[in-house]
């Protein structure tokens, strides 16, 4: 469905600037006039004064920047530039080297030269003790 209309997007614009400006009944003929009844759906427009012109209808290009074809080209063409490669590609960039959140690369990088240090000096990565049980002061039995 939005493949469609993604087609009709540049066309669209266009659709929209030349409405229809008569429809034709079809229901069946009553009375004796017997024949199609026309309608206006708009009011005809008064070609002797100066209404307004839609942006569409002076130029098919419009992309609301500007009345002049030129520089709406233009700021359009800066405007999607600035606004989509520059913003995507220097914020990109600039998450991609923000600093280690947290020091998780860093705490990982020192526990590898840790254990191979302590591969190294052939000691066990990890001691039966943890912490040194002789700097562990413990509550007396009375204290509890």
């Amino acid at each position: 469905m939005l493949t469609r209309l993604s087609r009709l997007g540049p066309a669209l614009p266009r659709l929209l600037s030349h409405p229809p400006a008569r429809f034709v009944s079809q229901s069946k003929p009553t009375g004796a006039a017997g024949s199609t009844a026309v309608t206006e759906l708009h009011p005809a427009a008064d070609s002797a004064g100066h209404g307004e012109v839609s942006e569409y209808v002076k130029n098919p290009d419009y992309h609301g920047f500007s009345s002049d074809p030129v520089v709406d080209d233009w700021n359009m063409k800066v405007g999607f530039f600035f606004g989509i490669s520059v913003a995507l590609v220097i914020g990109a960039t600039f998450i991609h080297y923000l600093p280690d959140h947290g020091m998780r690369q860093w705490a990982r990088r020192e526990a590898e030269l840790v254990i191979q240090q302590r591969e190294r000096e052939g000691l066990p990565l990890i001691a039966e003790n943890y912490y040194d049980p002789n700097k562990i002061v413990l509550p007396s039995a009375g204290e509890e």
